[in-house]
């Protein structure tokens, strides 16, 4: 689980933002400790991510109003990924805590993605504000295209897995959404002008133990090479089925794929966020990410 202890350098200098920041921090503070207390957990995380979500609205309303009142240049792109919290993250989250009846898996889920955002954006797209950072959502793909993603995505898990995959967020900017470990997968692409294409398949170890099991018909209960030689295939068949939508099966030959580590994905975001990131609740099973540049 990613640190929820507040620091002086989150403050971004502007006191009612800093403030709002220092309670949401308490607040997952909070709800950590309740995690960790069985007797307590259900009802009192119940009670208390109602809290931290009306509690986050509240802020952004109040940061988006600073932000209009400095006529912040990049004021709409930040709104966008308020708005995406807001209305695709929590939502689904809550639907999870919901139909899992709050247990452990779905509140390490809840909380891994929202100290992972906190943290995030805070660090960069809140200091960016007052021009102490940039941002780092660069180059942005239009909500057309993010939804031409998603649908093929999901068509293609459908087909592959027959499975449902339903959007998490839209904006999946490297939180760590696993509960144990995530198996990172990347494959490097070259188009016949020459372009590069970098994807990005991100797999909560669930995810993928229960995925394969299912397919099978019998229970694989670790990582090993078979495994990892098995999602390989499945991933570059997966990428085959995404690129049919788009025309791209014939367009590009795969130059390199090598797995990584989760700190090794995100320290390959460390300048800017991919334009196509998508993260998804697998049918209950796991979470798994797309990101592409």
């Amino acid at each position: 689980m990613n640190e929820v202890i507040w620091r002086d350098r989150f403050n971004i200098g502007v006191e009612v933002i800093d403030k709002a920041h220092q309670r949401l921090f308490s607040i997952v503070g909070k709800l950590l400790s309740l995690n960790e207390d069985t007797a307590k957990q259900q009802h009192a995380c119940r009670e208390g991510i109602k809290y931290f979500k009306s509690y986050t609205l509240k802020h952004f309303a109040e940061e988006e109003a600073y932000m209009q009142s400095i006529q912040y240049s990049e004021y709409d792109m930040h709104k966008s990924l308020h708005d995406n919290l807001r209305d695709n993250t929590l939502p689904a989250l809550e639907r999870e805590l919901d139909e899992q009846n709050y247990s452990m898996e779905a509140i390490q889920h809840f909380l891994g993605i929202c100290v992972g955002w906190l943290n995030g954006h805070i660090m960069i797209e809140d200091h960016a504000i007052t021009g102490r950072t940039s941002n780092k959502w660069v180059h942005q793909a239009s909500d057309d295209e993010l939804i031409s993603l998603e649908k093929a995505i999901q068509q293609t898990f459908q087909n592959l897995y027959r499975v449902n995959a339903e959007l998490i967020s839209k904006r999946y900017g490297g939180e760590d959404f696993s509960s144990g470990t995530a198996l990172c997968y990347r494959l490097n692409y070259k188009s016949k002008e020459g372009k590069l294409l970098q994807v990005f398949l991100i797999y909560e170890e669930q995810m993928i133990l229960r995925t394969l099991s299912a397919m099978l018909g019998k229970q694989i209960k670790g990582i090993d090479k078979t495994v990892i030689y098995a999602l390989k295939v499945l991933s570059q068949k997966f990428i085959d089925c995404i690129g049919s939508h788009f025309a791209l099966t014939n367009a590009c030959e795969l130059q390199k794929d090598d797995i990584m580590t989760f700190e090794q994905l995100v320290r390959t975001f460390d300048k800017e966020y991919p334009p196509y990131s998508l993260l998804f609740n697998i049918e209950n099973k796991g979470y798994f990410a797309f990101c592409a540049r």
